[in-house]
């Protein structure tokens, strides 16, 4: 009963879902969104008609006055800065747009241009000091608020009788203060499209990427050639001509140029800021957050206000709200990646059968030999990580590198070599159409294509996603092998959705079943998923039927048929159980029968471990991961099986000499040849009694 229960919670259990729900870059949205929430449902109890149309109107309306001022400030803390002048630019800038329509009467458009010229003059003298002086931005703009604040108010007294002794006779000015467009206020309207641009601005326009590269780190975005100097001060600029347009509709509404004009607002906005989710560190912000900040500020602001409370209440109120969003910034910026990893990573219960007998021993299928111990060594020290090999009809031999080369060495003797293409990842398995077009998986890449006249282009790199999965599973991470049908649809295994190549020790390490078979359709330029929740597919080959497809599940030590067409078509059934090592790729013997792969054998230690997910979960959070169980891949062999499953013939270096790793081998006129991903060199073995006529790829298409 408990191994039963057991059971039943890892697997159905969704505490991976858990972490794959924290990783998402929309968590980071998600964490203010339900304050927003919950500050609206706080209120809402304690006020009557909080949620009103005319109390939503003038929320929106401040809002849209605030949200000016914080997406400035956003700007500055993304590039890694402090603005805490806003503030007195704002009191300034609402004095001058005042002073202009009230008592010159200029026109709107030119008190509007002279309003924000100020506001980006204020801004650039922070700019200069902080990016090209490298002033400190905490002390320089605490004393650009004390100076600017000081000129306001000894403006402020001279020409505060002026200005409300005279109203400009403007209808656009009394627009932009109360009118609005189809029921909303004007300054949202006017908010609305500035958040868009700036959105654009940031995820689309390199400037913006600029902005986001200096914040995450100056001293690396110094060195790739960026002028860090001038993105700094541009942002502090930007600050105040958004200040100043916040001013700017601010005097529209109120009218007012009172002594305290932007009294606190830096504080104000900071706490906006930060409660949206925009990194005091820099590298990290959207817009997004800072309109979720400032609704969230704001409804404190009013819902305290409502609730009658004292002015000095409100302020320690908002102060502690800062103190904790920036603490709660802080902590979580330093443990998110931990937090992530101990969620991310969720063990499965996976349980292997036991092996009836020892995989050395004499009496075994699998009895060990030396048949690998003299083959004939090609490329020795030329190649590095031939993790699949491949021959042409001209009989050149193709395999990969792990620097993103396709390699080729020159029949017949191979002892020259070029590079035939650069493909720029790990090529993986590889395999030849009937034109000779040479088809790669490439790891974190998708399925690639090399034509005859050595042209690379990409076939595919995204499949359709999954309506229940939460990761983007729709990106291809792991292409790993593939097989080409006559009709010149592809087939190809994709080892995991869930971690990236150099990650398989993870995959390994968690045991689930998370990848699949996925079909190319190149008629319908179409890719489809075909078979999902596999434990890490790898090796794979169309069957003599052309119905099916034998492929391998590496850490569930099986080779599985799948019938993707005929009577079957959707079974899945088993060909081989419980193999002593782990399978990697498969392809046809001339014989009709099929070569196999074993990449490493099985210990008993880590069969043992994967019966006790809890163990491995406790490992991976407590060890480095160079110090985690994992599978053992220094020594393989290869094997020969049949459709029936039946051994037939078993190859190996025992001593580990010429191939201690195997991760593939192709039969092409006689020879085996065989590649390993942690090999620098390729195997060739003389088959007795082979078919000296047959190849496994190119021709063998057609039919």
């Amino acid at each position: 009963m408990s191994q039963t229960l057991k059971k039943l919670r890892y697997k159905y259990w969704p505490d991976h879902i858990f972490g794959e729900i924290l990783q998402k870059p929309w968590m980071e949205t998600a964490v203010p969104l339900i304050v927003l929430i919950f500050t609206i449902v706080f209120f809402s109890a304690q006020i009557d008609n909080f949620i009103s149309a005319n109390n939503l109107s003038d929320n929106f309306r401040q809002a849209a006055e605030l949200g000016f001022v914080v997406l400035g400030i956003s700007l500055v803390l993304i590039v890694g800065g402090i603005d805490l002048s806003v503030a007195s630019i704002f009191a300034l800038c609402n004095l001058l747009v005042l002073y202009c329509m009230h008592v010159w009467q200029m026109p709107l458009i030119g008190a509007v241009s002279v309003t924000l010229l100020l506001g980006a003059a204020l801004g650039a003298i922070n700019g200069i000091l902080i990016g090209y002086f490298r002033m400190r931005a905490f002390l320089t703009t605490m004393v650009t608020l004390i100076v600017f604040k000081a000129i306001h108010d000894l403006l402020n007294v001279k020409v505060a009788v002026a200005i409300s002794s005279n109203f400009p006779d403007s209808p656009a000015w009394d627009r932009m203060g109360y009118g609005a467009i189809l029921s909303i206020p004007t300054v949202v309207w006017a908010f609305g499209i500035l958040a868009i641009f700036t959105h654009i601005f940031l995820t689309r326009l390199r400037y913006g990427w600029w902005l986001l590269a200096v914040g995450g780190n100056r001293r690396s975005a110094y060195n790739t050639g960026l002028p860090v100097n001038r993105i700094v001060a541009l942002s502090y600029v930007a600050s105040g001509v958004l200040t100043a347009a916040s001013a700017i509709f601010y005097a529209a509404r109120l009218a007012s140029p009172g002594a305290d004009t932007g009294k606190g607002l830096e504080i104000t906005v900071l706490t906006a800021a930060i409660l949206g989710g925009i990194r005091l560190g820099g590298g990290k912000g959207s817009v997004m957050k800072a309109i979720l900040g400032t609704l969230i500020i704001l409804l404190i602001t009013n819902g305290l206000l409502r609730m009658a409370t004292p002015a000095g209440t409100s302020r320690i109120i908002l102060a502690t709200i800062l103190l904790l969003a920036a603490t709660l910034d802080i902590r979580w910026f330093k443990n998110r990646h931990k937090a992530v990893q101990e969620l991310y990573v969720s063990p499965a219960l996976l349980e292997l059968p036991g092996l009836s007998k020892d995989a050395t021993s004499p009496d075994s299928d699998y009895a060990p030999n030396e048949r690998l111990h003299d083959v004939e060594i090609i490329g020795l020290g030329q190649v590095e990580a031939p993790e699949d090999v491949v021959l042409d009809e001209d009989d050149n031999l193709y395999c990969g590198s792990r620097h993103g080369d396709i390699i080729r060495f020159f029949a017949p003797d191979y002892k020259r070599h070029e590079v035939y293409a650069r493909i720029g990842g790990q090529p993986l398995g590889m395999t030849f159409d009937a034109e000779y077009n040479l088809y790669v998986c490439v790891g974190g890449m998708g399925l690639y294509r090399v034509t005859r006249d050595r042209k690379v282009e990409l076939v595919t790199d995204e499949t359709n996603r999954h309506f229940l999965s939460i990761i983007d599973d729709s990106r291809l991470r792991l292409a790993d092998d593939l097989d080409i049908l006559p009709d010149g649809r592809i087939l190809f295994s994709e080892a995991t959705v869930r971690y990236e190549m150099h990650e398989w020790p993870t995959d390994a390490l968690e045991g689930r079943g998370n990848g699949r078979i996925i079909m190319y359709d190149p008629k319908q330029n179409k890719t489809t998923t075909v078979l999902r929740n596999l434990i890490f597919p790898n090796g794979i080959v169309v069957a003599s039927d052309k119905q099916s497809i034998l492929f391998a599940e590496s850490w569930n030590c099986t080779i599985k048929r799948y019938w993707f067409e005929g009577p079957k078509k959707g079974k899945v059934e088993m060909v081989i159980p419980n193999l002593p090592g782990y399978p990697d790729n498969i392809n046809r013997a001339s014989d009709g029968n099929y070569w196999l792969a074993i990449m490493g054998m099985r210990s008993q230690v880590f069969d043992l471990s994967m019966r006790k997910p809890g163990f491995r979960r406790r490992m991976s959070k407590q060890l480095p991961g160079d110090e985690w169980l994992a599978p053992n891949i220094n020594i393989g062999c290869i094997v020969k099986f049949n459709e029936a499953g039946e051994i037939l013939d078993v190859l190996w270096d025992r001593q580990g000499i010429n191939h201690p790793m195997i991760t593939s081998m192709r039969e092409h006129k006689g020879y085996l040849y065989i590649g390993g991903i942690t090999n620098n060199r390729i195997g060739r073995l003389k088959l007795d009694d082979a078919d000296e006529t047959y190849v496994s790829s190119g021709k063998y298409h057609v039919g």
